[in-house]
């Protein structure tokens, strides 16, 4: 029976920081989120108008109606609603500033007739977006026993089928509650922005550097979209005072762009399928997101019709996208089984049911006045976890890529190193000569080199002693040319350098270099009694062939060794 590993100190303390990281997010979260909610159950107090009401909306009228209960035809552009009702006699004037949620409409508030406030009707007479969201509209401090009349003129066709709350702030209370209400949003959306835009910065930087960050620029893109769209969604950057319909064309714009990257997330895995009509399905994919963004955007800035108009079929356009991604993961996790196409569809999934919670939640409430639950907006959790499961897989894909790579090069080193001195091998020489041979007037010198005395060592000292010499002639040789070509073992005892140089002084100064090194070498290590011979041999206008060239040396080279063994009374080779 085998005995189970124990986790090393080192995977100990990894998993202690994880755990004081993920604390220290955790427990700092919750002291932002205390801060907000703090005396939130007094900031929250607001007058409620959503009783009382005469409606009219074209020539059909209601009286006494309660606008949490009431419900209508989808109105289209160009219908016109009254809304009336008189507060009481004791109203509690307190409240300063009266609430609307816009839903692309222009309004006319009016006070006993007088009007106060009014908003987009021009930019509706010039056939421009109106926008959607909160509009807080500064009201009298006295209005009790007075008469609010609400005037709207719709300015996109099936705009909505009921009516939001209306309800009277304090002023200083307003920006505040609405933050405290939206803080998880407030939360996610700046996290997603301020990260994306951060890696986005760094990850085009690493592009130039190579090709493989190329999934986390996408990530970090879709993510930006994806953070902006949320604060949008949620009226949180109404706080910084930014226009009605500024704010809703962020909305739809980031909306209308973020499936583009997501798209262009998913090529590699679609690749990995190689399934020609997968490949063409995710091509008219690819065109038909960026034909549609272009088109719907390019109507909108020329006002001929508005994303407000254009939204269901985008929404349509984004399930089509979601779908395909679940079922490319679904098959590349039948072929592969791999971790990361098993995160990638858990956030794919996640992301699916509350992108499809919202969408009917925004359906039932836009067109048949119904909502289905107290609770909305949850893509945007969809969304974290979604992209959290993305950096994950890609974290996991790029280790897996880069110890494949690692794995690679090590194989590639090992064929073209010799394994006891660690400089190339023959083999690599020889093909670093034929891509000499196929240079045009190179200009080049072949060194060839020979140890002396191996042998004689090998049988008197033993084997050991001898690699010590070898690895001996390696460094000397490496140390005085490598750095001007090539050095490579060809086998037993010879030896080659290749230098792109055929200048003599250059030469002969190498060459000087390199028996200062065997002389110091020999100073280093006691009765290592270093000896080598060399040979050398440069091209010239009349020989360029680094075969031949070769061979020369090689001659030289033996001629030296025949000169060094007469001078060496006969020692053995």
């Amino acid at each position: 029976m085998k005995e189970k590993k124990k986790p090393t100190r080192k995977t100990v303390l990894k998993v202690l920081f994880i755990i004081y990281a993920l604390l220290s997010i955790v427990l700092t979260l919750r002291f932002i989120d205390g801060l907000l909610a703090r005396d939130y159950a007094k900031i929250a107090k607001f007058i409620p108008l959503n009783d009382g009401w005469d409606i009219t909306i074209n020539d059909q009228s209601w009286q006494n109606i309660s606008l949490d209960t009431f419900r209508f035809e989808p109105v289209d552009k160009g219908d016109i609603i009254t809304m009336q009702r008189t507060f009481p006699a004791d109203m509690d004037c307190s409240g300063q500033a009266l609430i609307l949620q816009i839903n692309q409409t222009a309004v006319k508030v009016f006070l006993d007739g007088e009007q106060i406030y009014e908003y987009g009707w021009d930019r509706m007479a010039a056939n421009k977006t109106v926008g959607s969201g909160y509009q807080p509209i500064e009201f009298p401090s006295e209005y009790a026993s007075k008469t609010l009349t609400l005037q709207f003129a719709v300015s996109e066709d099936n705009a909505f089928s009921s009516f939001e709350p209306i309800r009277i702030y304090k002023w200083k209370n307003f920006y505040r509650s609405m933050l405290t209400e939206h803080r998880v949003p407030l939360f996610i959306g700046c996290f997603l922005t301020i990260f994306g835009l951060v890696v986005c910065c760094i990850t085009v930087f690493a592009l130039l550097i190579s090709g493989k960050y190329s999934r986390i620029l996408c990530i970090s893109l879709f993510s930006v979209c994806i953070g902006l769209w949320t604060l949008c969604y949620y009226n949180v950057l109404l706080i910084f005072s930014m226009p009605l319909y500024t704010s809703c064309l962020l909305e739809y714009l980031t909306l209308y762009l973020a499936p583009v990257p997501l798209i262009f997330y998913l090529r590699e895995d679609v690749r990995a399928l190689n399934r020609p009509f997968m490949n063409r399905i995710y091509r008219c994919l690819l065109v038909g997101q960026i034909f549609a963004t272009s088109l719907f955007l390019g109507l909108h800035a020329v006002d001929l019709l508005h994303c407000a108009a254009t939204l269901k079929y985008m929404q349509v356009l984004i399930l089509c996208h979601l779908v395909f991604a679940i079922i490319v993961e679904f098959w590349n996790l039948r072929i592969s089984r791999q971790i990361v196409h098993r995160l990638f569809l858990i956030g794919m999934l996640v992301l699916s049911a509350c992108v499809g919670y919202d969408l009917v939640f925004y359906s039932f409430n836009r067109y048949l006045g119904i909502a289905i639950s107290s609770t909305k907006g949850i893509a945007c959790v969809g969304l974290v976890i979604f992209i959290t499961m993305l950096l994950i897989s890609f974290y996991i894909d790029m280790t897996q890529k880069m110890m494949q790579e690692t794995e690679r090069n090590f194989l590639i080193k090992s064929a073209y190193t010799d394994e006891l001195t660690q400089i190339h091998n023959r083999r690599y020489c020889m093909e670093y000569m034929t891509r000499i041979k196929e240079m045009e007037n190179p200009n080049y010198t072949v060194i060839c080199f020979d140890l002396n005395n191996l042998k004689v060592t090998n049988d008197t000292l033993g084997h050991a002693q001898g690699d010590i010499l070898i690895k001996s002639a390696a460094v000397v040789i490496a140390n005085a040319f490598e750095s001007h070509g090539i050095v490579a073992r060809m086998g037993g005892d010879e030896f080659i350098a290749i230098i792109e140089t055929d200048d003599f002084e250059e030469i002969s100064a190498l060459i000087g270099e390199f028996q200062n090194n065997v002389r110091k070498k020999n100073e280093e290590i006691p009765d290592l009694n270093l000896s080598i011979a060399f040979g050398y041999a440069s091209c010239s206008p009349k020989e360029y062939n680094i075969e031949k060239i070769y061979h020369i040396a090689d001659g030289k080279m033996y001629e030296n060794k025949q000169a060094m063994k007469k001078s060496s009374l006969g020692s053995d080779d």
